[in-house]
């Protein structure tokens, strides 16, 4: 991560950039580093072309800008699963498809930008659409693991048919592709030559041309249906997580393979805790008298309360540490901390007797300056409680 340049100076904009500025940024450079225009050195402009792609996927994604934008490369980490960034981490296609369509979409003759998204040129049927669905969980989910039955539209292959979209025997070799499912087109543009691969408008990428449509599915090969799924979110998940369940998504639109299902967890905000990581952080108030003199506090911790000595003399902003006390490490390594932030509350309504009595001790320790020190929250390790 140390090596990693600064998202905004890769795609060459300032901090304040609105979105369409981010897009516009990346349609350029996306263009300039594509490795088909640099047949020169294509393995340069595939790294280049890789990590502008890697900067929009965090800048244009408001969540990801806000967590880059407050803890660096370090806030986004979890969006790279494979530790570094990986074509099936991108969930801009949509962009991609609006930067090149007007250069006939992806193809550019089945080149390394295929490779890049799995997507070889293939004869017949092709995969099915990817579904991405957020769910929100609460820190105590968090601790413990949860399991969610979620209910998913979504489209699945038409039982009556089979997913051809015909009647049976009600269907013939495409004669616009020939069966293939895709066509060929050829453009120039100045120099350059390019063959432009698409699915066939005819038959849809099966192959077949349907003479008479399926009556339960209409010719589409699917039907619409709602599936209940069960998705386990692990104990310690972190914000922007993503847990993928293969062939839970869209049927194919022409008899491949249905597509992912992309679950994406949402930490919700807690009203007690504040979390780091694997690390909780919680205020505790304590009155005058306890921080001159000391005493002992209970605090709110995962799993009940928790005795946190204050010792005579405490300030303000002095942290004390709750071993093992935060959450559950994903990986199987431990538990966090938990770290506890000290407010001394100044009373605000005295009687004047309180008054007098407030006085006489001022007067017994006479005036005395402190110089204020600054501590952060989340700066040190803090004291062990």
């Amino acid at each position: 991560m140390a090596d990693k340049r600064d998202y905004y100076d890769v795609l060459g904009i300032t901090r304040g950039a609105s979105k369409e500025e981010i897009k516009n940024a990346y349609r350029k450079l996306a263009r300039k580093h594509h490795p088909d225009m640099n047949k020169d050195n294509p393995k340069a402009a595939e790294e280049k072309f890789k990590e502008v792609s890697e900067a929009y996927e965090v800048l244009a994604d408001d969540q990801k800008r806000a967590r880059y934008d407050q803890f660096g490369h370090a806030g986004v980490q979890d969006t790279f699963r494979h530790g570094g960034f990986d074509w099936s981490d991108f969930t801009h296609f949509g962009d991609i498809s609006d930067i090149f369509g007007d250069l006939g979409g992806f193809g550019f003759g089945g080149s390394i930008f295929d490779q890049f998204f799995g997507r070889t040129q293939r004869r017949g049927p092709q995969e099915g659409r990817s579904l991405r669905y957020d769910v929100e969980v609460s820190i105590e989910e968090v601790a413990k693991g949860v399991e969610r039955e979620l209910r998913i539209p979504r489209s699945v292959e038409c039982k009556s048919c089979g997913g051809q979209g015909a009647k049976a025997g009600d269907s013939r070799t495409c004669p616009t592709c020939g069966g293939a499912g895709q066509v060929q087109r050829s453009q120039r543009r100045g120099n350059a030559s390019f063959v432009t691969i698409t699915q066939c408008p005819t038959c849809r990428g099966r192959g077949r041309h349907i003479t008479k449509a399926c009556a339960d599915c209409g010719g589409s090969g699917s039907t619409q249906t709602v599936s209940n799924i069960k998705v386990s979110i692990p104990k310690g998940a972190e914000e922007g997580m993503r847990l993928r369940i293969r062939g839970a998504g869209e049927s194919s639109p022409n008899g491949g393979p249905p597509g992912d299902l992309m679950i994406v967890v949402h930490v919700a905000e807690h009203p007690v805790f504040v979390r780091d990581g694997k690390d909780l952080f919680v205020e505790a108030a304590v009155s005058f008298n306890q921080a001159a003199l000391g005493d002992q506090i209970e605090v709110p911790t995962l799993n009940g309360k928790a005795l946190v000595t204050i010792p005579p003399g405490t300030q303000t902003g002095t942290v004390f540490r709750l071993k093992a006390k935060g959450l559950p490490d994903m990986r199987g390594k431990g538990s966090g901390d938990q770290f506890v932030r000290v407010t001394v509350v100044t009373p605000t309504k005295l009687t004047t007797e309180q008054k007098d009595l407030l006085k006489r001790f001022g007067q017994s320790i006479g005036r005395y300056e402190r110089s204020a020190t600054k501590r952060s929250f989340f700066g040190g390790r803090g004291k062990t409680g």
